[in-house]
């Protein structure tokens, strides 16, 4: 049985019409003659949306129990039972009822899917798991349930459903979305204008990468290799150079003019060795693109202008951004260079810019490859092809032109016109050239120019010294030629070794590097496919891959075109092909600097092990200490008590009855304040406090928090202008309790702690005002640390962890809590609150499954195939 297939409504925001294109769609499978079912959809009471359930079977919901209350979830049983051809279910990004088959109901889709049974979903752009803290920045709303991308984008087709911000907005204030009494607070709040408009252009951007996706796969499929231009992609080549940045901010302010553009930055490097480009200056330019929101590639390939165009079909690009040549004007005779020729050869559908800078035709100071041991590989295939030409060709056409001329110059000046071409052929080809020149001008010279002419006999011993002193300086100046063209390049390649070494070598110390990135750097600087470090715990066992980079890493350095081993159990495993032995020595310090990263990272995480061990055991001993003598001396003042009301020898008065009782009762508090305290402490080290974020009013929590002081103790002062704030009640009880109950214990008799609250811009504040004898600066931050308590508090005072609940529990509805001197002395508690923008969203839909909630849905014509988008749908 194959796996059935899912089709995906896109909402751009909540309201659009999604729900709604589902309904419509199962109804058009019904008329088909398809088996189509409704599995689970919520219409939260809207009357368009409840019709289009009539006519649809309904697979029965299950019932749980969860907190007392009832709650309803897709049967995911009943509809395999069924076994329909088609089932629709909404909400795809619900978070089921604890004690459901499975968490999220994306999972359920999944054994749906499994199952072979085609199913039709529905889910709000702002629901998608990367676009979380986005949506957030955006709309001031946490989406707290979420569907990771993969999962959508697995989707057979996805159609996004889309309607304007004016529309979506009219349809709000018709009612067809929220109830009368919510509808204001919503226009005001989360559907803004600008909210959608971001929401909208989210989905669109969204769906056009997953667009160009089906596009790509397609033009894979069919062997397409011309660039289709439905939208801008500009590759920037890159050398390494300096020019590079300017070159990348160029193509990006392109991308901006055209809706949806993408920067993607290339660099191509030659398989000969080790590169010439500046490690740092690359890794400043990948940093460049990718915070101007492109991507950095790295291409291996000999021929630049091909594999750059290669690269540029591959991807689909539109235009290509180049830097205007940093060769000198003498340097063109070698060769049109890489701008030239990709403008050439790029066709017509593609177009190449290029981009002056201020390292325009100033040299490259240095070649891009380093040096191989020939002297082809030193000069360059060009001028050691045009040194052959001069050796070779030159040489006949000067013989046939100094045998042409009436004037005779004279042995002398012949014997020097044949060495200027020699001395050309060594500064062009080097060494082998200038010796054929050397030879061959030397045979010339003999046979048309030394008496007997025309024979390889010399009868004029003059002429002998003159012709071997010709072919001595003609071999001299090509040694001398060739050794500095070999010093050269040996300067420039232990000056790019210096650098790489440096760089890596600061860059390690400094604690920049992380094992992928220096592994990249590998793969990077000697043009590999894929590097590996491998480690085994003993000759015997198996290699176990401690980092990898690039497709298809070796498992086994054995496996490796180069393999670099590092200690008696680790390798570097480098694929690709087979370095020359003088890069070896850079790889050797490579794989020397990856094994101390990995043993960075295993000890920072060792580090960060032993340093939770410390703290687990330093509040184990202050929680003993709690224990022996803050939890005792109530429990003894208890058990005091309760003795001697049993005590039969004693006949106690009512008025000693009730005070034995009331220290049981103020034992008893004592005892349930330290217990809370702990437990919540307890809460916020294993970090299970999830608080209930709601828009709630200050003068309705904070006076229900001053229920464990005297009623004289406390002056309220919270004006009734003050906006609502976005926490959750119960933890901020909680946090007033703690620190007005602290400022209390600390505040002289008759001197009452003012609390008083106030609008700071976006944020409101809560001040517990004391007038006690205050803290010192240095250990204001101190006080909020666990089992501390300031100066020389008495034991009774408590175990010191009310101001670090209080302080944690605010940092867990996104607050702060700071201590500043009160003028004229004592110490003011400042609480940081988020203040709330109206009723929360999350509030509305939490019962729906959705935040916000949906709005009523509309059809639409089925799609084609892929992704469709519809740019309105369903009633005004």
């Amino acid at each position: 049985m194959g796996r059935g297939k899912l089709r995906i409504y896109l909402g751009a925001a909540p309201g659009v019409g999604k729900t709604y294109a589902m309904l419509a769609e199962g109804h058009r499978r019904l008329e088909r003659g398809a088996d189509c079912v409704v599995g689970f959809v919520e219409h939260h009471g809207r009357p368009r949306t409840e019709v289009l359930l009539h006519g649809l079977e309904l697979v029965p919901r299950r019932e749980l129990s969860y907190r007392g209350s009832a709650f309803t979830e897709m049967d995911v049983d009943a509809v395999l039972a069924r076994r329909p051809a088609i089932a629709l279910v909404d909400e795809l990004a619900h978070t089921n009822v604890p004690g459901s088959r499975n968490a999220k109901r994306w999972q359920d889709v999944e054994e749906l899917l499994r199952a072979g049974i085609d199913v039709v979903s529905t889910v709000n752009i702002q629901h998608l798991e990367s676009l979380g803290d986005v949506v957030e920045a955006i709309t001031g709303v946490r989406q707290r349930e979420t569907v990771p991308d993969e999962v959508v984008r697995r989707a057979d087709q996805i159609e996004l459903v889309d309607m304007s911000p004016q529309a979506l907005r009219r349809r709000m204030a018709h009612g067809n979305i929220y109830k009368p009494d919510k509808v204001d607070a919503a226009l005001s709040n989360y559907f803004r204008p600008g909210n959608l408009t971001a929401l909208r252009e989210l989905a669109l951007l969204w769906t056009a990468d997953r667009v160009d996706e089906y596009l790509q796969q397609y033009r894979g499929e069919h062997g397409i290799r011309s660039p289709w231009q439905a939208r801008e992609r500009i590759v920037v080549g890159l050398t390494g150079g300096p020019e590079g940045r300017t070159l990348i901010r160029r193509a990006a302010r392109l991308a901006e003019k055209g809706a949806g553009g993408e920067v993607l930055a290339v660099y191509i490097a030659r398989s000969d060795g080790l590169t010439a480009a500046s490690p740092k200056e690359l890794a400043l330019q990948r940093t460049l693109v990718e915070d101007l929101g492109g991507t950095f590639h790295h291409v291996i390939g000999d021929n630049v202008p091909e594999a750059l165009l290669e690269f540029a079909r591959g991807v689909n690009a539109s235009q290509i951004v180049l830097g205007s040549s940093r060769r000198k004007a003498w340097q063109y005779m070698f060769g049109p260079g890489v701008g030239a020729t990709v403008a050439r050869e790029s066709g017509p559908d593609l177009d190449v810019h290029i981009v002056t800078h201020e390292e325009a035709a100033r040299g490259r100071g240095r070649g891009r490859g380093l040096p191989a041991a020939r002297a082809g590989a030193l000069l360059g295939r060009t001028r050691t092809l045009a040194g052959w030409v001069v050796a070779v060709v030159f040489p006949p056409l000067l013989a046939l032109l100094l045998t042409h001329i009436d004037a005779d110059p004279g042995i002398a000046n012949e014997v020097l016109l044949f060495l200027t071409l020699t001395v050309a052929a060594a500064l062009l080809g080097g060494l082998f050239p200038a010796l054929a020149s050397a030879a061959f001008g030397s045979l010339l010279l003999n046979y048309y120019f030394a008496a007997p002419l025309h024979r390889f006999t010399i009868s004029d011993p003059r002429n002998i010294v003159a012709i071997v002193v010709f072919f001595s300086v003609a071999v001299a100046v090509a040694s001398v030629v060739d050794l500095a063209a070999r010093r050269t390049q040996q300067a420039a390649r232990l000056r790019a070794e210096s650098e790489i070494l440096s760089f890596l070598a600061g860059s390690v110390l400094r604690g920049e590097t992380t094992l992928s990135a220096l592994l990249e750097r590998v793969r990077e600087t000697f043009g590999m496919e894929s590097v590996a470090l491998l480690e085994r715990q003993g000759d015997t066992e198996p290699w176990i891959p401690a980092g990898s980079v690039g497709p298809n890493p070796v498992a086994r350095p054995e496996d490796a075109d180069v393999d670099m081993p590092v200690g008696e159990h680790m390798a570097l495993a480098l694929s690709g092909r087979v370095l020359p032995a003088e890069d070896r020595r850079v790889l050797g310090a490579f794989a020397a600097q990856a094994a101390v990263v990995l043993d960075r990272q295993r000890l920072v995480g060792e580090a960060e092990e032993a340093r939770r061990l410390a703290e687990g055991n330093k509040i184990r001993t202050a929680l003993l200490a709690a224990v022996s003598h803050d939890l005792r001396t109530p429990l003894a003042s208890i058990k005091a008590s309760v003795s001697s009301l049993r005590s039969d020898d004693v006949d106690w008065s009512e008025e000693d009855r009730a005070e034995l009782l009331a220290g049981i009762e103020e034992g008893a508090d004592r005892l349930d304040h330290v217990v809370g305290n702990l437990l919540d402490m307890s809460r916020l080290q294993t970090g299970t406090v999830t608080p209930l974020i709601r828009a709630v009013d200050l003068d309705e929590v904070v006076p229900m928090a001053l229920g464990g002081v005297p009623e004289d103790s406390v002056q309220l002062d919270i004006p009734e202008t003050l906006p609502m704030v976005a926490v959750d009640p119960g933890l901020l009880e909680r946090t007033v309790a703690n620190v007005v109950e602290n400022a209390v214990k600390y505040s002289p008799d008759g001197r009452p702690v003012t609390v008083a609250a106030s609008v700071l811009g976006d944020r409101v504040e809560v001040r517990v005002v004391d007038r006690g004898p205050g803290v010192p600066d240095e250990a204001k931050e101190r006080i909020f640390a666990p089992f501390q308590r300031h100066g020389d508090s008495p034991r009774g005072a408590g175990v010191g962890l009310g101001l670090a609940v209080a302080r944690g529990f605010a940092e867990a509805m996104e607050g702060t809590l700071t201590a500043e001197d009160t003028p004229g002395g004592g110490l003011t508690m400042v609480l940081n609150l988020r203040a709330a923008d109206g009723e929360e969203p999350e509030a509305a839909g939490a019962a729906a499954g959705e935040v916000p909630v949906a709005a009523p849905q509309d059809p639409a014509g089925p799609p084609q195939d892929g992704v469709r988008i519809r740019e309105k749908a369903g009633p005004q």
